[in-house]
């Protein structure tokens, strides 16, 4: 696995919204300084919703857009879905909790799947673009810095798995918002799940 490309944005109005997204990213040439909130100089404007420690880096696989580009009958550009990274010969449906990539310096872990809304339909030009996005069950990867450090397009990547029992994408994006059964939710809090996810279940019956 290598970085195929990392992306950047400045904040963007929509065409028909009053506000500004960081959501329309284009890939960078040369290194960027990753640290615990992200790339150095990428734009987030919602920071209720994005970014935080555990969004720092939003990550796309490579075999993962290879199939929204049949699926949506163009070719696909780096950062269309907004994403900071893409991984070559990376499929998201693979990647689980807790899991690790590795890149000089620079580690991230997994926190959580992507879950679509109103702006990334908006920046689709498709009003229902979420469902679809959610029916693909092929959601994007949002991960903590744990180590922070410089990368650029063509550096290796090491995939790392979880040791633990697995919380994959696909099953998290399913059950986002859903009650768990107690067996899911000691299986959930004992992966490193993103902050706001945790606190969700800790609170649960």
């Amino acid at each position: 696995m290598k970085i195929l490309a990392l992306c950047t944005g400045n904040p963007e109005r929509l065409p028909g919204k009053s506000y500004k997204t960081g959501i329309f990213k284009h890939a960078v040439n040369g290194a960027v300084m990753i640290d615990a909130e992200g790339l150095v100089g990428d734009a987030i404007c919602n920071r209720k919703h994005h970014g935080g420690v555990d969004q720092a880096v939003y990550v796309e696989g490579s075999l993962t857009l290879d199939w929204w580009s049949k699926e949506l009958g163009q070719p696909y550009e780096p950062g269309t879905f907004g994403e900071n990274m893409v991984i070559s010969d990376l499929d998201n449906r693979d990647v689980s909790v807790g899991d690790r990539f590795v890149t000089g310096d620079l580690i991230l872990e997994v926190t959580s799947s992507r879950m679509p809304c109103a702006t990334f339909a908006a920046r689709m030009a498709d009003p229902k673009f979420v469902k679809r996005y959610t029916d693909a069950a092929r959601p994007g990867l949002y991960c903590r810095v744990t180590r922070g450090g410089v990368a650029e397009a063509g550096m290796p990547v090491e995939h790392q798995p979880f040791s633990g029992e697995k919380v994959m994408m696909p099953e998290l994006m399913e059950t986002f918002g859903r009650r768990l059964s107690e067996m899911d939710r000691a299986r959930y809090l004992a992966a490193p799940i993103h902050h706001k996810l945790r606190a969700i279940l800790e609170v649960s019956p």
